[in-house]
């Protein structure tokens, strides 16, 4: 459990991002805003999913989770697979640096990322329509619990592929899925019975209706469930990534 050398790794990989903030921080924002523009000019007047709620205030914690958990992943992902790919991931290999370093470094840069965009995205898009603040400390706790767990994931994607098709692959079919069918655009309740259930099992779900209960002070279930099932998932990803890290799991062969 050293960590020394977290602080160095850790700014690092945040300038690697924030050096090109304009494609990592202001596109996905714009990408947002897009869906905002979108959904919320067709859907306005057909859909209210909470009372008193219009369906763009509702539809905007969904987009600032989205982008928060897309971004995490996307950030911890990339930096260790082009590490791997260029070959300068030697220059690690060679410090002494623990794997819970290494975890928390790369981590929380993705967290640092996925939290920088969520917050563009809701100071952008609220201008349209201010979702609220009902209890916001609902908002802070699954934000950085999303953030931390995507991050995670996007840790553990890299450690696994070996080119970016493989981590394509790993997006487009697990994380994008998983994000889209979470209830970002749609309350769970509006979903037949089967596909409620279905609904539940993604842990993605919980992850944004605990996120929008700080908004709004309503959600699809109760908020100490959602933080259950994201802690556990939480705890569940760390162990895995940290076990990868110990073993050198594609990164010292």
């Amino acid at each position: 459990m050293r960590l020394e050398g977290v602080l160095p790794l850790l700014r690092k990989e945040v300038l690697r991002f924030w050096k090109v903030a304009f494609q990592t921080v202001a596109a996905p924002v714009l990408t947002a805003l897009l869906y905002l523009l979108i959904f919320g000019h067709v859907l306005e007047d057909h859909v209210q999913v909470y009372p008193g709620v219009g369906y763009t205030s509702f539809l905007i914690p969904g987009l600032v989770m989205m982008s928060v958990l897309q971004n995490a992943f996307a950030n911890s992902s990339s930096s260790l697979i082009q590490s791997k790919i260029t070959g300068n991931l030697v220059f690690l290999l060679v410090t002494p640096l623990s794997p819970a370093a290494w975890y928390l470094a790369y981590v929380g840069a993705a967290m640092v990322r996925g939290l920088a965009v969520g917050s563009g995205v809701l100071l952008v898009t609220g201008w349209f329509a201010p979702p609220g603040l009902a209890e916001p400390l609902w908002i802070a706790v699954f934000a950085l619990l999303g953030a931390a767990i995507l991050g995670t994931l996007g840790l553990i994607a890299g450690l696994w592929a070996e080119k970016f098709d493989q981590l394509a692959a790993f997006q487009n079919f697990i994380i994008m899925p998983m994000t889209f069918l979470s209830g970002v655009f749609y309350s769970v309740h509006s979903l037949p019975a089967f596909w409620q259930g279905v609904s539940h099992l993604n842990p993605f779900f919980y992850m944004i209706d605990g996120f929008r209960r700080g908004f709004f002070g309503a959600s699809d279930v109760s908020p100490w469930l959602s933080l259950g099932v994201v802690a556990t998932s939480f705890a569940v990803v760390v162990t895995i990534a940290l076990r990868l890290l110990a073993s050198g799991y594609k990164i010292r062969s």
